[in-house]
């Protein structure tokens, strides 16, 4: 077996931006074969990686690398939702038969060709991908996927093409898509009734290009806004200091930064103090840490770093008082290893898309992934665990993803509070 294989029960995650290391123990699978004689009850054939007793979902998903804090994440969330339904029996399908689930997360790197070996080796074995980060890596496997017919849903790229029902019949995508994120900021400006000027810098790709539509869509008639400079890097960049030098010569005092790698980020706040430019910044949700990035970037000496959010932060100093934060943080703890206050926002939405996979499981009357597809694009109104007020679950949308729904947030020197308006 690859040593880098996990079964759900034994994952160990390390925590930060560093090395992460999820060990291995054991090779057997939780799921049969369609022929199995332990195949799912019902008329209906059985798919791959569902018995009357378990069910095994995938993930690709960066483990290692510059992208591995918020990647391992992507795998711990779920990991701890699952791992305390597992606790108390396994989660009830609609089919009459209680099921464990089980995890199996293989490391991609944020490499789209990892990414796409990963599911190659995955696809017969697992009932389900799900919940890896990255829209190069879930893009890499896109069409294999939709070939055949295995489910890559409530994945963490804002990419709209996966919540495309006639595109990707067998994809849906969890976050709000990019252009949702650019547009609450583009609106959130340009209703502020001040003039300001906008400096740009996006990665050359879906992801960068969805950010920078969105704004632009819900600035476009503004008249107190002008963007003065824009420009692009690669997602493979090691330094963009050329580019933020550039930037710095335009005066803009407000920075849009649709950039996703977190050690980009940090720099890139640090060099615009040194280069004497200090706008106002708008950062993606997967690229706003407090604690990850804006602390070790040095966002307080800005005069306002924004970002969006539907889900709570479990950095912010309440979030363990309350009755879902403490059982989120005690269950990522116990089932995941994962034993600190999450710097990422990933954590918390993983762990939100294992109780929407727990909704769906519920609604399901056969043991197939056609029956899946169908429950799952009947969600509406769903308020998962540890969502802000206001947003929701709902797939019942096309070309929206599971969640649509977000909030304009301003860093406060420790963490996130609403922003209504501008210069709240």
């Amino acid at each position: 077996m690859s040593t880098n294989r996990r079964k759900m029960r034994v994952a160990s995650v390390v925590a930060g931006i560093g090395i992460v290391a999820v060990l291995a123990a054991g090779c057997s699978r939780g799921g049969g074969t369609p022929n199995s004689t332990e195949d799912g009850g019902g008329s209906a054939e059985a798919s791959p990686g569902i018995t009357d007793s378990s069910i095994t979902l995938g993930i690709t998903t960066p483990l290692s690398g510059p992208t591995a804090g918020p990647g391992t994440c992507t795998v711990a969330g779920i990991t701890a939702y699952f791992g305390a339904k597992n606790a108390d029996g396994g989660v009830e399908f609609g089919d009459g038969n209680t099921r464990t689930v089980e995890i199996e997360a293989l490391d991609d790197e944020y490499d789209p060709q990892k990414a796409k070996a990963n599911y190659d080796q995955l696809k017969s074995s697992v009932f389900a991908m799900t919940a890896g980060l990255g829209t190069p890596t879930n893009r890499a496997w896109r069409e294999a996927a939709i070939a055949d017919e295995v489910p890559q849903v409530l994945i963490m790229t804002g990419d709209p093409i996966f919540s495309n029902q006639e595109e990707s019949p067998w994809q849906l995508g969890f976050v709000p898509i990019y252009q949702n994120e650019g547009e609450a900021f583009g609106e959130l400006l340009a209703g502020s009734g001040e003039e300001h000027t906008v400096a740009i810098l996006s990665q050359n790709d879906d992801y960068g290009e969805g950010y920078v539509e969105g704004f632009k869509n819900a600035i476009e008639g503004a008249d107190n806004i002008e963007i003065v400079k824009e420009l692009t890097y690669e997602a493979t960049d090691t330094s963009v200091d050329a580019q933020l030098t550039e930037l710095a010569g335009s005066g803009a005092d407000v920075f849009f930064n649709a950039m996703s790698i977190t050690p980009l980020v940090i720099s890139s706040l640090q060099k615009t103090q040194e280069l004497g430019w200090l706008p106002s910044w708008f950062l993606p949700s997967n690229t706003s840490s407090p604690s990850a990035i804006l602390e070790p970037g040095g966002a307080a000496a800005f005069p306002g770093v924004y970002t969006v959010a539907f889900a709570q932060s479990a950095a912010a100093p309440t979030f363990a008082e309350s009755e879902e934060g403490a059982a989120f943080l005690e269950q990522l703890k116990e089932y995941a290893n994962y034993p600190d206050v999450p710097a990422f926002p990933h954590c918390v939405w993983s762990y939100q898309i294992g109780a929407t996979l727990e909704e769906v499981f519920g609604s399901m009357t056969e043991p197939t992934r056609e029956n899946f597809m169908e429950a799952l694009r009947d969600v509406s109104g769903f308020t998962a665990p540890l969502m802000l007020e206001g947003s929701t679950v709902d797939t019942t949308e096309d070309g929206q993803p599971a969640v649509s729904t977000v909030q304009v947030q301003r860093y406060n020197g420790k963490g996130y509070a609403p922003a209504e308006s501008w210069d709240e």
